[in-house]
């Protein structure tokens, strides 16, 4: 059985050789380890291997694990930074548990939702980090606002106090090749730059959440800044 440690050696090369094939420096993209379905052991495996930012889908199996990964960190000489992402559809009764848990949050398509985070993020805490979430190929069962109601949305948003608006997050359908691939991705860093162009935001976008096992390198090379790699780090789930 291959380890979560050579797994994500592996990644990081994938990363590393895409940017170097975009002209990118490879610290311009972020791995974020997708440790959805698979417990907390799982996690401080891929934290000893220097693993910091991991994305969860579902809050209260998160919230199971959280507790036992952060008592690990605490023990440790040297306590490692960790981060914590909500990836998943987010309803509202859970924005409690989001904003008072969680360091980002990338799935965000409604005011509603950011209002509530933004009422729940406690004030000791430093502002919760969001990307909104866009439905950029049109597929009618996902989840996302559509891009051209992004940019009010972006407005509204970075209105709300203990809030900080990153950047687009998007989960399109999976393409028949690279250049295909390629090509959703950038009409999702054409809209952040039309959004930063337009003048009406009071900070600029700046982070692109696109790119997963099987479509990492189409989206570096579109200009991914946040890759959302599970399979590829933890191996196959055995559950949903």
């Amino acid at each position: 059985m291959v380890s979560i440690s050579t797994q994500l050696e592996a990644v990081r090369k994938r990363i590393d050789k895409a940017c170097q094939d975009s002209g990118r420096h490879s610290s311009s993209v972020t791995l974020l380890a997708v440790s959805k379905t698979f417990g907390p052991e799982a996690v401080i495996e891929a934290m000893q291997a220097g693993q910091r930012d991991f994305g969860e889908n579902y809050v209260q199996e998160a919230l199971s694990k959280m507790p036992v990964v952060r008592a690990w960190a605490a023990s440790q000489i040297q306590p490692p930074v960790l981060r914590w992402h909500c990836i998943g559809p987010l309803q509202s009764n859970k924005a409690r548990s989001v904003a008072e848990n969680f360091d980002w949050v990338h799935s965000v398509d409604r005011l509603k939702i950011a209002q509530r985070l933004s009422e729940f993020r406690p004030p000791q805490l430093p502002p919760l980090q969001m990307c909104l979430q866009v439905n950029i190929d049109g597929g009618l069962t996902k989840s996302g606002v559509p891009p051209e109601e992004v940019l009010a949305l972006a407005e509204a948003v970075q209105a709300l106090p203990r809030l900080v608006l990153r950047g687009l997050m998007t989960l399109p359908e999976p393409a028949e090749d690279f250049q295909a691939a390629r090509a959703v991705h950038q009409r999702t860093r054409l809209l952040l730059e039309q959004i930063n162009a337009s003048g009406r935001l009071r900070q600029a976008l700046d982070t692109l959440s696109m790119g997963m096992s099987a479509d990492l390198e189409p989206a570096i090379a579109a200009g991914g800044t946040l890759v959302r790699v599970g399979t590829a780090i933890f191996g196959r789930r055995t559950a949903n």
